[in-house]
């Protein structure tokens, strides 16, 4: 069995701690989920709620996210230059055509969230779903970022069809996906943590527009296996393998 390294400890750790607070969620909203929806946003002492606590977390991070700094995982690190060592003599041409189809990739994978988000907000204005369900959508997808890292990505495998997370195209997608109902709640802290998490995706944008060597691992030699100091794709075959195991699947 293959030693997990400090950086999957790390993850599994935040794992578990993502899985508690979503649990959290679910009980509340269970037990009365119109005051669970209050408790959100309405303060306690000193006048700081939960979500003035979520919000400061979350800005902290989409910040480092922005800026990042040597402790950032090797998918979002790849982007700093001191992580690129370039391969020798690499095809220019091989590296445009990577970056053709990974971007026809991203905009297949974009449309594919904005459809089904574009449901939820239908689903919204109908009033069938209301505020607190927005709220544990939210809390959902906040879950299944680490989730996609760590057991099944349904973009990896069904669009982007790229063998690890720290090869991803849209690894700093997250914080945009995950605060995109939020939106519809038409508050402050809803829409300064989507328009930041916005403002994360544009600077990785225009980071793989500039750079795109750093993306690749057949111009940059920290993204190949024998490098990779994350090795998040451990649980992921791990998963594979019961799941094979537990429906026959040869």
């Amino acid at each position: 069995m293959q030693k997990l390294t400090k950086k999957m400890h790390f993850y599994l750790f935040k794992f578990a701690l993502r899985l508690t607070i979503f649990g959290v969620m679910i009980a509340l909203y269970i037990k009365d989920k119109v005051r669970f929806y209050q408790y959100t946003i309405t303060s306690i002492k000193g006048g700081i709620n939960f979500m003035h606590l979520m919000w400061a977390v979350f800005m902290c991070l989409m910040i480092s996210h922005i800026f990042p700094t040597k402790v950032i995982s090797m998918g979002c690190g790849k982007m700093v230059k001191t992580n690129f060592v370039p391969v020798p003599n690499y095809s220019e041409t091989k590296l445009m055509q990577f970056v053709h189809e990974r971007n026809i990739k991203a905009w297949k994978s974009m449309i594919a969230w904005l459809s089904g988000n574009f449901v939820i907000g239908i689903l919204y204005f109908l009033k069938i779903i209301g505020n607190a369900e927005i709220l544990l959508i939210s809390g959902f997808y906040f879950v299944s970022d680490y989730i996609c890292i760590l057991i099944f990505c349904p973009f990896q495998t069904f669009i982007q069809k790229n063998k690890c997370c720290v090869n991803c195209r849209i690894y700093d997608w997250g914080h945009f996906m995950m605060f995109t109902p939020l939106l519809l709640l038409r508050t402050f802290y809803g829409w300064t943590l989507f328009f930041m998490g916005a403002v994360v995706i544009i600077r990785w944008e225009y980071m793989l527009a500039k750079y795109p060597e750093r993306f690749w691992e057949g111009s940059n030699q920290t993204l190949r296996c024998e490098n990779c100091k994350d090795k998040t794709c451990y649980t992921k075959k791990e998963t594979a393998k019961n799941f094979a195991k537990v429906f026959k699947i040869k």
